[in-house]
């Protein structure tokens, strides 16, 4: 015999706690009462909507306070969840308001089960999240790529319109340095929070910053806060340091953060700020061990290449002496030429290699060299520099940006040169000027076809044939 079908109210007591979800648990409540007491309307209006993110659950006609309306509160454990309206039907009886009292009782246990279920579910998704950016900054990302990985992974966790990361900046403020939005967020980065502003001081003295509105809040500055509404601000702090602040703005008029979203929020800004801490000081060791091999590099190339080229200099030295006149004469003066240019390009990758390799160079030296390998590109070969005394020390900046610029000037004239397959770049910090005065010289020679009509500063290279130029100034 097939089963006799369930009385309308025992269904609809049953099928309330079916559905785990919250909004779809709290519409069967409001849909249900309307069908068992023959309500046209039907609401349930919760006491405090950002607990929960939500708003009145409705059928789709219109409650409005009348004569023949019926309101049962619906209780939520020890509390007041909200109040079931009904109205529509003209006169509710007893019966009536009997049903909606059991349909209620029943309404608040399936809306804590669903309650639960949401906490453990937004929980294990923001516990996703944290291990998803801890595991992505401990694979090798870029300091910047770090940071943009936390505030993506958080505007998404968070239902957010934005994830920006601002950093103190040296007046005392704080400015965004990375963001992660829906759109261009060409005009998001840079914007700066003054230094005094009130939450600013929150966000120093490691406090979380929660704004209901960020177009109206008095606290809040910035050019960008009229198109954002509910928002949090979150320290990122470990072991004390404040490495900067992570900001969740939602679209004005979007749900405010429920108090469940901001505890799992402070919690996954407090886990990725310890996993930045912990990427920087990876990178600091992967940046220490490349040090070191570079050292390692540098002493092998001193003690061994330089050395041995050296002596072999040194030896055909001696053969050209005790050599008759002629054509093996010179061709060992052109070898020996050849391995002291090559003992001082070694020196030279010496120096480079002891150099912070992600660094930009600050000593006159190091910038030099950067000219000459930037003019790699151009010339299809990397300059050769030789440096006499102590450049670091000797030339100042005024000095040290003229001849900067003029290396620029003749590096440019050399690539545009037919012909020129080497070019030599000597500093000399112990030069003598004219009128007697101790300077520094600077000399770019190459080997490539001299122009027609030589220009002002410039002379035929030692073997007739290339360009020198040359630049000095008085220390």
């Amino acid at each position: 015999m097939p089963e006799a079908p369930l009385p309308p109210f025992l269904e609809a007591v049953l099928g309330v706690g079916t559905d785990l979800d919250l909004r779809a648990t709290l519409q069967h409540i409001v849909d249900s009462a309307a069908e068992l007491t023959g309500a046209r309307c039907a609401a349930l209006d919760t006491t405090d909507p950002g607990q929960d993110g939500l708003s009145a659950i409705r059928t789709p006609g219109t409650v409005r306070p009348a004569p023949g309306t019926l309101d049962v509160p619906v209780h939520v454990r020890d509390g007041v969840f909200g109040t079931l309206h009904l109205a529509g039907k003209g006169a509710f009886t007893a019966q009536d308001e009997q049903l909606l009292h059991v349909l209620a009782d029943r309404a608040g246990i399936a809306i804590d089960n669903a309650r639960i279920y949401e906490a453990a579910r937004r929980r294990e998704r923001w516990i996703e999240g944290a291990a998803a950016v801890t595991t992505a900054l401990l694979t090798g990302e870029s300091a910047a790529d770090a940071l943009m990985t936390v505030a993506e992974q958080a505007r998404i966790l968070a239902d957010a319109a934005a994830g920006v990361i601002l950093q103190r900046t040296p007046e005392g403020g704080m400015e965004i340095v990375t963001a992660s939005t829906y759109d261009d967020p060409g005009d998001v980065v840079g914007t700066t929070i003054e230094p005094g502003s009130a939450v600013l001081e929150q966000l120093l003295g490691g406090e979380p910053v929660f704004i209901a509105d960020s177009a109206t809040d008095p606290r809040m500055t910035t050019h960008v806060r009229h198109r954002f509404g509910p928002s949090m601000m979150l320290p990122l702090q470990a072991d004390g340091t404040l490495i900067g602040t992570l900001a969740l703005p939602r679209r004005r008029g979007d749900r405010p953060y429920t108090p469940v979203e901001r505890l799992l929020a402070v919690q996954f800004a407090s886990q990725a700020a310890l996993a930045l801490v912990l990427a920087d000081a990876r990178h600091q060791r992967e940046r220490l061990a490349v040090y070191e091999d570079r050292d390692r590099i540098a002493r092998d190339l001193h003690d061994l290449v330089v050395q041995r080229l050296f002596a072999t200099g040194m030896m055909l030295e001696s053969t050209q002496r005790r050599c008759p006149a002629g054509d093996v004469r010179e061709s060992l003066g052109l070898a020996v030429d050849e391995l002291r240019s090559t003992v001082q390009e070694v020196r030279t990758a010496i120096f480079t290699l002891q150099q912070p390799p992600a660094d930009a160079p600050t000593t006159f030296r190091g910038r030099v060299l950067k000219e000459t390998a930037g003019a790699a590109a151009l010339l299809g070969f990397t300059p050769s520099a030789l440096f006499t005394g102590a450049v670091e020390t000797l030339v100042p900046e005024r000095v040290a940006a003229r001849l900067l610029a003029a290396l620029r000037r003749a590096l440019a004239d050399a690539s545009r040169r037919p012909g020129v397959s080497r070019v030599e770049v000597g500093v000399d910090a112990t030069a003598r000027l004219p009128d007697g005065r101790h300077g520094v010289r600077l000399t770019v020679r190459d080997d490539g076809t001299p122009p027609g009509s030589p220009a002002t500063g410039t002379a035929p290279g030692p073997s007739g044939s290339g360009t020198t130029v040359t630049w000095q100034s008085a220390l």
